[in-house]
């Protein structure tokens, strides 16, 4: 099943979805392997497996701290794929990875994405690859029926953003604010006009990210988008409370 179609099934029972992102390797993978345990049976419905790269351009502070750690910490990237395929092959939720254009390029383009579909991941998250400068990606991703994801910027125009739709697949990443992760954001009536044309731009499922770490964000997301993001909130749990405070976290969203 493709992913778009798995996200829809999985939206016809839930108000709004939840997708979660980790950084491999970070603080461990025996971490990573109990924090994505505690994620999905606390009703996480994607999750996003960061490969790590030393200059993250999208990522704020925490997330840019993960991948240092991890890189320092020896994580490759045929580590990554290998965990990747224990988790797939493990938990019957979508995954995906997002990564930096120059991981793909230096793997071979070809080969990572291959590997990709081989190994039960559905679809990838690129933030500096834009669809003029990934042909070839874009053609691989269809080969391989991968969902090359699109993100929308509050800063993208309409017809920006019907451009990235066209070239994208699985759902579209709202990024929820300029900037980079980690920062709260601010959901005010600029906001909802910014979601309303990301619906007008697309059929594809909404997910929302950036700033998203609450309950009430979630409250405040569902029946606007169908995908809410959480990233930088739970690496920071983590961190600071460790691993066993994922679950309860999680099960606290909705």
């Amino acid at each position: 099943m493709q992913l778009a179609e798995q996200l829809r099934e999985a939206r016809r029972k839930k108000e709004i979805l939840l997708m979660t992102h980790l950084v491999l390797g970070y603080p461990s993978f025996a971490v990573n392997r109990e924090v994505i345990r505690q994620m999905v049976e606390n009703g996480v419905d994607v999750i996003e497996l960061q490969i790590p790269f030393s200059e993250p351009m999208a990522d704020g502070p925490m997330i840019i701290k993960a991948n240092q750690e991890a890189i320092a910490g020896g994580t490759k990237v045929a580590d990554c794929l290998a965990f990747a395929a224990e988790m797939a092959a493990q938990y019957e939720i979508p995954f995906l990875f997002m990564t930096y254009y120059n991981i793909l390029f230096k793997y071979g383009l070809e080969d990572f994405l291959r590997k990709a579909k081989e190994i039960g991941i559905k679809g990838c998250i690129i933030p500096d690859l834009p669809p003029e400068e990934g042909e070839e990606y874009l053609s691989l991703a269809s080969e391989f029926a991968l969902a090359p994801i699109q993100i929308f910027a509050p800063t993208s125009t309409e017809e920006r953003m019907r451009t990235l739709a066209g070239h994208g697949a699985g759902f579209i990443y709202c990024v929820a604010r300029r900037g980079v992760t980690g920062s709260k954001t601010d959901f005010n009536a600029s906001f909802d006009a910014y979601l309303a044309r990301c619906r007008r731009a697309t059929s594809m499922p909404l997910a929302v990210g950036f700033g998203i770490s609450s309950r009430e964000d979630v409250q405040i997301l569902t029946g606007k988008a169908d995908i809410a993001v959480i990233g930088t909130a739970t690496i920071r749990l983590v961190e600071e409370k460790g691993p066993e405070e994922v679950g309860p976290f999680i099960a606290g969203l909705r």
